[in-house]
């Protein structure tokens, strides 16, 4: 029996919904289809109904994960000012709970190193996923206009950095002081007027 399209593609949604979270845990190798396609009660064989190869999953879940980060930013940012959604995902990003639950946070410290190593579409994915975050990022900065885009680079490579460097730590006290060291350049960065 075949499945309708709108069943199919509430499919594909569980499986990218799954793969996003997958990546972000376990990275691009460690992203096995077999145990994908099984954390989402489908055989193996079914992948290739959805997809063309691991690439074009590892792609689409990449554009999707960047995509509903980016869209919860806009819309606190909406209900809240651009100010107040920035401090907000400042708070979040570095926090203990970023760095302990990976598979729901930023793919930028989850797999950011592989893309050296990673296919064209994949690259691409994750170059246009960034872009929005550092415009939502600039939007919410107290500094003129013209330094926004740099200090949002900053800002994001140094919260990144602090979750990586968190992660990697296998001291509760270390991953406190790492934290509480990006938070504090984090809020000179962002108040900064200059």
């Amino acid at each position: 029996m075949r499945m309708s399209r709108d069943a199919t593609a509430r499919r594909h949604d569980e499986i990218i919904t799954a793969a996003s979270q997958m990546l972000r845990q376990r990275g691009i190798e460690g992203l096995s289809v077999v145990d994908l396609m099984q954390s989402v009660g489908l055989t193996h064989g079914g992948f290739y109904k959805h997809f063309n190869s691991k690439e074009a999953l590892v792609a689409e879940a990449t554009s999707a994960t960047f995509n509903v980060i980016c869209g919860e930013f806009s819309n606190v940012a909406k209900d809240q000012g651009s100010a107040a959604a920035l401090k907000a995902y400042v708070k979040y990003y570095l926090s203990a709970d970023h760095v302990n639950t990976p598979e729901l946070g930023c793919p930028i410290p989850a797999f950011a190193g592989e893309m050296s190593r990673a296919g064209r579409a994949v690259k691409s994915a994750f170059a246009k996923g960034y872009e929005p975050m550092l415009v939502n990022i600039a939007a919410g900065l107290a500094c003129p206009p013209e330094k926004r885009r740099l200090r949002a680079i900053e800002l994001l490579a140094l919260m990144s950095g602090a979750i990586l460097a968190a992660r990697a730590s296998n001291n509760p006290e270390q991953v406190v002081e790492v934290l509480s060291a990006a938070r504090a350049r984090a809020e000179l960065v962002v108040n900064a007027i200059e």
